[in-house]
């Protein structure tokens, strides 16, 4: 694969698009004012992603995950694209290595037609933004989180970018909420807009077993429960069920176990941050530690 330039230049934007190609990466226009991924994918025919951060610069956590969960997306769409993962494994190590921020948020779409209106052929892009984990104080102190009652996923087993598109009205920073959890009609709180959702009652973690994007934070919360010997139950909460409990917490590729304290101004338990989501997260990151490795390393 071409090289694409002298990264440690101080001039090369942050925020960065390619397009993978068998012989290059090619990069691909990015507006100056560019400072999410929402800003990158004007005029494309959006199709599957996977969202994740990079670990010690370079590397990731559970990519071969997001990977299988990007090819099951695009098997759910009835598409017969044929995604090469040695190719955006080989990619993705090349542009995280030559990066100039220390850490950073990567994107990999699987568009539904090449990336014409950029100038490009390819259906692969990858995308970089700087990244920042949440402030320790967010762990200490928890966060609040409301409803997104007209936020839906057509088909909750597949990552679309289409999804991704439409969440951008409940994005962070637009109220005091931190995070909108999605509602079915039966008023049971199945997941984040971004991130997944659990609630803890008596000792038990509760969690939508279905009609919810399997998040790849679940799975590695879901396999550690027994090892701190928390059980789990795979049935959402509902809105009548808040004041019953003792705890919440979101679980996302950038934010690990993230406290709830309050849903939609109702207080969670004590109104603090719980002791099975402080275990969680410990259990987490000794998780993290011992399981990052570079892209190209299976």
């Amino acid at each position: 694969m071409a090289t694409m330039g002298n990264m440690d230049d101080p001039n090369v934007n942050e925020v960065q698009l390619f397009a993978v190609t068998p012989t290059a990466l090619q990069p691909l226009p990015v507006p100056d004012s560019a400072r999410s991924f929402a800003d990158l994918y004007e005029g494309l025919s959006l199709g599957v992603y996977s969202a994740l951060r990079t670990f010690a610069h370079e590397k990731f956590l559970c990519l071969s995950e997001h990977i299988e969960r990007t090819k099951k997306s695009m098997a759910l769409l009835g598409w017969d694209y044929q995604l090469d993962e040695r190719l955006l494994r080989q990619a993705l190590h090349q542009v995280c290595s030559a990066y100039p921020g220390e850490e950073m948020r990567v994107r990999f779409d699987v568009l539904a037609a090449p990336a014409t209106a950029l100038g490009s052929d390819s259906r692969l892009l990858v995308a970089v933004i700087p990244f920042s984990p949440p402030s320790p104080l967010l762990y200490e102190r928890g966060v609040a989180v409301g409803f997104a009652p007209d936020l839906a996923r057509e088909q909750p087993l597949a990552k679309t970018a289409v999804f991704a598109q439409h969440r951008q009205r409940y994005e962070l920073g637009q109220s005091d909420l931190y995070e909108y959890l999605l509602l079915d009609e039966n008023g049971r709180l199945l997941e984040g807009a971004t991130n997944n959702f659990d609630a803890v009652r008596e000792g038990v973690i509760y969690t939508a077993g279905e009609d919810i994007l399997e998040g790849i934070t679940r799975k590695i919360i879901l396999a550690l429960l027994p090892e701190i010997g928390v059980p789990v139950r795979l049935q959402a909460i509902t809105k009548q069920e808040i004041p019953t409990l003792d705890e919440a917490f979101l679980s996302g590729s950038s934010r690990a176990v993230l406290p709830v304290i309050a849903i939609a101004g109702q207080p969670i338990g004590t109104g603090q941050p719980g002791a099975i989501a402080r275990r969680l997260l410990i259990a987490y990151n000794d998780f993290v530690a011992r399981s990052i490795k570079t892209a190209v390393a299976l």
